[in-house]
């Protein structure tokens, strides 16, 4: 099940300018990460205070002598202020978990990022996303089918999410540009490398018309396990995940299983059961761990973004209102008459009636037969 950070442990604002250096600074330190930011906050509010702490005050804070090692080990070598700069000369953004930029959907997952670097822009309507991923090796059935979804989905203005690898991704990427759309690009090095190489024109491309992604500081050679530990970021800013294809042990099954995990929806490409890249999809599907898709509009109705585009202009356009907010109380994930909703809010069917339709537009609910409304998410 889904766990959600506590609210009072997140911070409400972002750090400070003269902060955010440190909350930079340390994301240089390997193995300091989303547990130890939040002692470090608890215990000295600033992490430009836990940055000067000596290794008493460290341990005082709750870290262990391994982190207490590193920290002091690397801390003399990493110039705050330096860092800043470069980010700056490479036109990179750092936000942190409390910036208004971070993705709020990424918030949610159990493991979020303190630290996240950004090249190029991830906007409001990144909030209808999906993150399509496969093997670095289609058949030339996968490539058809996923140059075909996520071409459909971007052109729902649905923002595709991938990781910028060979095969599916950069297919997948590609296909999302050439409608027009958005497309993110989860990365498992610095935002200064790109990898693979072959792929600079298209993170050129993809920082332009969205955003290029990682919790790497600059300098970060790609590594083995840094794939598997940004999988969980791809999966985290997204409604859902489609496989197109993937054998069982592969990257793309890992992305699934973080998805179910993070309560995300899974989707996967049937495939052959003779072919090695379809193993992994046919087997979630064969386990109803995963939807069977056929179209994009199996995806679209069952994230209930078939109105995708009226729903962010509605998000956009219509603030919420008291009288939204206590219709909302009354419908849960079974399905309920709008007379039922009217006698339980003690407001008239015609009030009730243009506020549902409102919602469903928004995506807030989703309409069930005749008069009968569940809550969509």
């Amino acid at each position: 099940m889904r766990r959600v950070m506590s609210p009072e442990v997140i911070q409400d604002a972002a750090p400070p300018a003269d902060e955010l250096k440190y909350w930079v600074a340390f994301s240089r330190i390997a193995g300091v990460g989303r547990m130890r930011y939040l002692s470090l906050l608890k215990q000295y509010g600033r992490l430009s205070d836990a940055w000067q702490a000596p290794a008493g005050g460290l341990r005082s804070a709750g870290l262990d002598d391994r982190a207490v090692r590193l920290i002091t080990t690397e801390r003399p070598g990493i110039d705050p202020d330096g860092e800043m700069e470069r980010l700056a000369e490479q036109g990179v953004q750092a936000v942190t978990w409390a910036d208004a930029a971070y993705p709020p959907r990424l918030k949610e997952i159990d493991d979020a990022p303190p630290v996240l670097y950004l090249r190029g822009e991830v906007n409001a309507g990144d909030e209808w996303s999906l993150a399509v991923v496969g093997t670095r090796r289609p058949t030339p059935y996968g490539r058809q089918v996923a140059e075909e979804i996520a071409y459909q989905l971007a052109a729902n203005r649905i923002t595709v999410v991938s990781g910028l690898a060979r095969g599916v991704d950069a297919i997948a990427h590609r296909a999302a540009l050439q409608a027009n759309g958005r497309t993110l690009a989860v990365m498992a090095c610095g935002l200064d490398i790109v990898y693979p190489p072959e792929h600079a024109k298209l993170a050129r491309e993809i920082s332009e018309r969205g955003a290029l992604i990682s919790e790497q500081p600059l300098g970060t050679q790609p590594r083995g396990d840094y794939f598997p530990r940004r999988n969980r970021i791809l999966s985290g800013l997204s409604l859902g995940v489609l496989v197109v294809e993937g054998d069982m042990k592969s990257g793309a099954m890992i992305t699934a299983r973080l998805a179910i995990d993070q309560n995300r929806e899974v989707f996967a490409v049937p495939g052959s059961v003779f072919s090695p890249q379809s193993r992994g999809t046919n087997a979630l599907i064969q386990k109803s761990e995963a939807k069977l898709v056929l179209t994009v509009e199996d995806i679209l109705e069952e994230l209930n973004l078939t109105m995708a585009p009226q729903q962010m202009e509605m998000k956009e356009l219509i603030p919420a209102t008291d009288t939204e907010a206590g219709i909302l109380r009354h419908i849960s994930k079974e399905p309920v008459h709008i007379d039922e909703v009217c006698r339980q809010s003690g407001l008239p069917v015609s009030t009730v009636s243009s506020v549902l339709a409102m919602m469903e537009l928004k995506g807030l609910v989703r309409q069930l037969g005749p008069s009968a409304y569940v809550r969509a998410r």
